[in-house]
């Protein structure tokens, strides 16, 4: 239920787009995150730190979009919000000598040190990655194809490379004898 929480901005920017184009899309997307963390915050919970960056960045790209009426901004909103995780992972590792992704996860999963180091920069690659992608995506199909990619495509990739950690990372975890 979480993830189809998580996701339902790009899920209805989708069918938004389906039905009245980039412009209904981008304005949907807008008032679909601010309404996901009103929906969070009402409720008492926590809202996490990347849902107000990716609510900023919605409302930057998607405004400037609906201002000058020029989709080029919604279509580089994945890509900064991809490199801002890239940037983030990296920049913890680096900078502040911290992991997040073993802070995101470590009470769930033990791993040795240089698992979650691995893990962190796998995924600081991925997120660098899938921003190019996204850019090259954009830049060499119609918005439509963007479209697609940006829901079928990204998330297909997320899940691949998620199962494909969980393959590498399951040789740590202890097996259970009968």
């Amino acid at each position: 239920m979480k993830l189809l929480f998580d996701f339902l901005p790009i899920i209805l920017f989708f069918v938004a787009f389906k039905l009245g184009g980039i412009y209904v899309a981008t304005a949907t997307a807008i008032v679909a995150t601010v309404l996901q963390i009103a929906w969070v915050w009402l409720r008492g919970r926590r809202v996490e730190p990347m849902l107000w960056v990716s609510l900023v960045i919605v409302v930057l790209f998607g405004g400037a979009t609906l201002l000058l009426h020029d989709e080029t901004f919604i279509k580089w909103k994945p890509t900064v919000l991809y490199w801002v995780f890239a940037l983030t992972l990296a920049g913890g590792q680096l900078v502040l000598r911290r992991n997040l992704i073993r802070s995101l996860l470590g009470s769930q999963l033990e791993l040795p040190d240089a698992a979650w180091v691995r893990l962190n920069w796998s995924w600081a690659a991925y997120f660098g990655v899938m921003g190019a992608a996204n850019l090259w995506v954009a830049y060499n199909f119609s918005t439509a194809t963007w479209v697609n990619f940006k829901l079928f495509g990204s998330l297909g990739l997320t899940l691949v490379f998620a199962i494909v950690q969980s393959l590498l990372i399951a040789r740590y975890l202890p097996s259970k004898a009968p």
